[in-house]
């Protein structure tokens, strides 16, 4: 129904609009806490706007800050963002950046387009099988295994340009942030985060090094951040190649976003 005269009719995208307007909203805003989380465990500069929200956390890594729009920005808008974004982020660091809708087109302001990943979403729901034979998970507690969930990370995701202790940090768990660490005959071979925010988990660093690929040691550590609110849905922006994976885990695609890199 349409709403009468003098009737305000939202878009869902203000800024003192609830978190649990919309799904999507759930999802953006999850994506939002995470590069202020990062950035506050490293003790590096961050910045949430009523339009984006991004981190600084270090000067190298194509993947190393990440930045999410937070609203709709119309073309007219497109260079004072990325103005914005630079006071943060200066050139020539690399920062990637996440729209959760197809425009403004970023090519004329020095961004390139990486493509439109799904958003997917997996809602509550018990796991329905175990671990295979072999694979052990520990959740990461000290910071022995924060350095060594972090090599696998850097090497594994990959993260090139990364350095040992420009990642993963002490302070980023303890709060909304938990990591887990995958191991195949005790080698620590994957890693996975879980953020929560907004009602929603964030499923953020899956990675597996390539050796240990096709052992099940990758989704045992996303089973366990999937998992780490059982009462919320969890979300994840996945590749177009880990897709399938994640769709047998039970996630749903969502939508296409839209993902750009500056260089």
């Amino acid at each position: 129904m349409l709403p009468g005269e003098g009737e305000h009719l939202t878009d869902g995208w203000e800024p003192d609009t609830p978190p649990d307007d919309t799904f999507k909203r759930r999802a953006v805003l999850v994506h939002a806490s995470w590069p202020v989380a990062v950035a506050s465990a490293l003790g590096r500069p961050s910045r949430r706007t009523d339009r984006w929200s991004g981190a600084h956390v270090g000067d190298t890594g194509e993947l190393t800050n990440p930045v999410i729009l937070t609203q709709p920005v119309p073309e007219s808008d497109a260079a004072s963002l990325v103005a914005e974004i630079a006071d943060l982020i200066p050139a020539p660091t690399p920062y990637f950046l996440l729209n959760p809708w197809l425009g403004p087109d970023l090519a004329p302001h020095g961004l390139a387009l990486l493509g439109h990943p799904p958003l997917m979403v997996r809602f509550p729901a018990p796991r329905p099988n175990r671990d295979p034979e072999g694979v052990r998970v520990v959740e990461v507690g000290d910071e022995s295994d924060l350095a060594l969930a972090e090599g696998v990370l850097i090497a594994g995701y990959p993260m090139p340009g990364s350095t040992p202790g420009s990642v993963l940090q002490r302070g980023l768990l303890g709060g909304a942030t938990r990591v887990w660490l995958g191991y195949v005959d005790d080698e620590p071979v994957s890693v996975a985060a879980a953020h929560q925010a907004a009602g929603a988990t964030l499923v953020e660093y899956v990675a597996t090094l390539p050796a240990a690929r096709g052992k099940g040691a990758g989704a045992a550590v996303t089973w366990a951040a999937t998992l780490a609110g059982p009462e919320v849905p969890a979300v994840l922006v996945s590749s177009d190649d880990g897709r399938p994976t994640y769709e047998r885990m039970g996630y749903l695609p969502l939508e296409r976003w839209t993902a750009w890199l500056r260089a």
